[in-house]
């Protein structure tokens, strides 16, 4: 009786912070709640989104931000969220802690980037200063366990860099010939091959370079007619910029700003994927009213929109975010 009354007085109480912007709903562990405009989650702070798409839904992976006000990042587990018409969302039981992790000494739950392969699912994450971890899963929604028990990549991988956070922000991207990469970095962009099981590097670690590369971090690979598009936080406060190539490992043709400093934060991290025909550009900014911040962050999206010669036009960033997918 007393937890039913708790449960009726947690759902009054974001019916009246939220009125009509969040109809929310808590059902066997989810969380449901409808998004209108950005940033797409107002009931939490998420960052550093990753985004995949399965048999006509969209699955969202972020980073979760502590409260606001905070003074630096705060950071021990990880979200995963799904829609299929880009307005009603579902929030999923916490896939994966840091503390899953056990050789994680950092104990930061930093960026990570979920693939698919063999119908399980690779969720690769970073801890900071003690490297880049995958978990492994049956379902996108999970639970999550560590595929390893240690790194997948350290520092040590990290040649070019001397800096105790330069192993960050795994991306994955499989080819049409079924070859997995992962790249990552700080400050330098490392990318290798990752074997078939996913779980193993697969050959020598090179660096992306090329004539305007300014890198910070967050690296993004996908690929439309043929072009192979890197995305990647440059300069700080962070813009995103981005590149194309012919081949995935390059050379790389630098192509200008994509999206300009999101607002109120000092990072700016993204996730690109075509859903039911329309491509969107998935970011964080520190815009929840009052409390957002570089350390309390929130995830939106926008359209992406492409010109005929493969260009990418300027992101626009909005309020309003995207419209409703039939």
């Amino acid at each position: 009786m007393k937890q039913a009354i708790i449960s009726r007085l947690t759902t009054l109480i974001l019916l009246l912070l939220f009125g009509s912007s969040l109809l929310a709903q808590s059902q066997d562990s989810l969380f449901r709640f409808r998004s209108e405009g950005n940033p797409i989650i107002t009931h939490k702070f998420t960052a550093d989104p990753a985004a995949i798409v399965e048999e006509g839904t969209m699955w969202l992976y972020t980073g979760h931000d502590f409260e606001g006000g905070q003074k630096g990042y705060k950071m021990k587990d990880w979200c995963v969220f799904s829609t299929t018409d880009m307005l009603n969302w579902t929030e999923h039981p916490t896939p994966l802690k840091i503390e899953d992790f056990t050789w994680a000494k950092s104990g930061d739950a930093y960026a990570g980037h979920v693939a698919e392969r063999n119908g399980k699912y690779y969720w690769y994450i970073s801890t900071n200063w003690t490297g880049i971890g995958v978990a492994v899963s049956d379902h996108p929604a999970g639970p999550f366990t560590d595929a390893l028990g240690k790194p997948l990549l350290t520092n040590e991988d990290c040649f070019a860099s001397d800096h105790s956070w330069a192993c960050i922000d795994p991306a994955i991207f499989t080819n049409d010939d079924g070859q997995s990469w992962i790249f990552w970095g700080n400050g330098e962009c490392y990318y290798a091959k990752l074997k078939d099981n996913m779980i193993e590097i697969e050959g020598e670690i090179k660096q992306v370079d090329f004539d305007g590369f300014v890198f910070e971090e967050a690296p993004w690979i996908h690929k439309k007619d043929g072009k192979y598009y890197l995305t990647y936080a440059s300069g700080f406060p962070e813009k995103i910029a981005y590149a194309m190539a012919d081949q995935i490992e390059g050379p790389y043709e630098y192509k200008g700003i994509l999206n300009e400093i999101a607002g109120n934060s000092n990072t700016n991290h993204q996730s690109i994927v075509e859903f039911k025909d329309q491509w969107y550009f998935i970011y964080h900014n520190g815009g929840m009213q009052r409390d957002g911040s570089s350390y309390s962050r929130s995830v939106c999206i926008d359209k992406l929109e492409y010109r005929p010669d493969g260009t990418i036009k300027g992101i626009v960033m909005t309020s309003a975010g995207v419209s409703v997918i039939d």
